[in-house]
């Protein structure tokens, strides 16, 4: 009698394999339709709406940038991985000289360092060329998840900008921090007004430097302003290109704020890197025009050039020069001051 042979179903290879490296602790949670509102008008706002199939859905890579944060890096990069929605985080090491890098890596972060402090707005810039370098040609491109390096375990409470952006429900996402009311320092008030005559908005942390953007909105505020003023400069491109941008509560503790004549000098550069990028703004073109945000509030569940990148650690050549204000003020460890 012939032996029965069993018959086995081979195994198919698992789909992307090769992203299991930068695979999030969390799977991606089921996507709400988008409410409803008046289809956007410029090219940029139709190719954003383009891919609302969700097979065309994309995650978010959260960009870390961290100076000296040996202390916090491993929490916020666990805590960023932990966040439905991201698969990738990207840690931009600004020339440390403690072991971040080190710690991040271990952590599960794809590592970019600069061999020179060239500061925040540098950092930002590097991390979403790095980004965009492994964005799958043909597909939408993933939003941008912007986190200080010193949140620690409090980055989970940025969570609900990636559906906010995800879902299309603005191209923009600002963290409300659970501290009520309005930013009154000098600072914000600057920067709201100039937001205010741009599209008639008033955010209340205008100065916000948690944030989530799609691809198209960062390009529209590249070059991004300098230091303090990278914030409000971004809010503003955004706007006057068309695009829309909204305010997300998140559960994100602001740390008491020091005082004396150190904090003092802090605010006063805070307030210069403001109005430079304020002003740059208005030497470009009149502020009007810009469309109006979503809402006031809402509440949702490197350049190729000198890039070397490897399996686990992107290492950056920037012999080309570094901010002349890199220092401590460009690389926050929490949510801005509220003064």
């Amino acid at each position: 009698m012939a032996a029965k042979r069993k018959q086995t179903a081979s195994p198919s290879p698992a789909k992307g394999d090769a992203l299991v490296e930068t695979s999030p602790v969390g799977e991606v949670a089921e996507r709400a339709p988008a409410p409803a509102r008046k289809r956007p008008r410029g090219s940029a706002a139709r190719r954003r709406l383009a891919g609302k199939e969700p097979e065309d859905l994309r995650g978010a890579a959260a960009l870390i940038v961290a100076h000296n944060q040996a202390r916090r890096i491993a929490a916020t990069v666990r805590a960023a991985r932990a966040i439905p929605g991201v698969d990738l985080v990207l840690v931009v090491d600004d020339a440390s000289g403690d072991n971040t890098q080190e710690l991040a890596r271990k952590a599960g972060a794809v590592v970019v360092r600069h061999s020179h402090q060239r500061g925040r707005t540098a950092s930002v810039e590097t991390g979403a060329s790095v980004i965009g370098m492994r964005d799958e040609p043909g597909r939408t491109s993933r939003a941008i998840l912007l986190l200080p390096g010193g949140l620690g375990h409090r980055a989970i409470g940025a969570a609900p900008l990636v559906p906010a952006v995800t879902e299309h429900v603005a191209d923009l996402a600002i963290a409300l921090t659970e501290v009520p009311g309005k930013a009154t320092g000098a600072s914000s008030k600057a920067a709201r007004r100039a937001i205010e005559r741009t599209s008639g908005w008033v955010p209340a942390e205008p100065l916000g430097p948690i944030r989530c953007l799609t691809r198209d909105a960062l390009e529209a505020a590249i070059p991004l302003a300098h230091g303090a003023g990278l914030e409000v400069g971004m809010t503003i491109d955004v706007l006057r290109a068309g695009l829309t941008v909204t305010e997300v509560e998140c559960e994100i503790r602001h740390r008491p704020q020091s005082s004396g004549a150190r904090s003092a000098a802090a605010r006063a550069s805070q307030y210069r890197d403001v109005m430079m990028a304020v002003t740059a703004r208005r030497v470009r073109g009149s502020l009007p025009g810009g469309r109006a945000p979503v809402g006031r509030r809402g509440k949702w569940g490197a350049d190729d050039a000198g890039v070397d990148m490897s399996e686990d650690q992107v290492a950056v050549d920037d012999t080309a020069g570094s901010d002349s204000n890199a220092p401590a003020d460009g690389h926050p460890e929490s949510p801005e001051p509220r003064e």
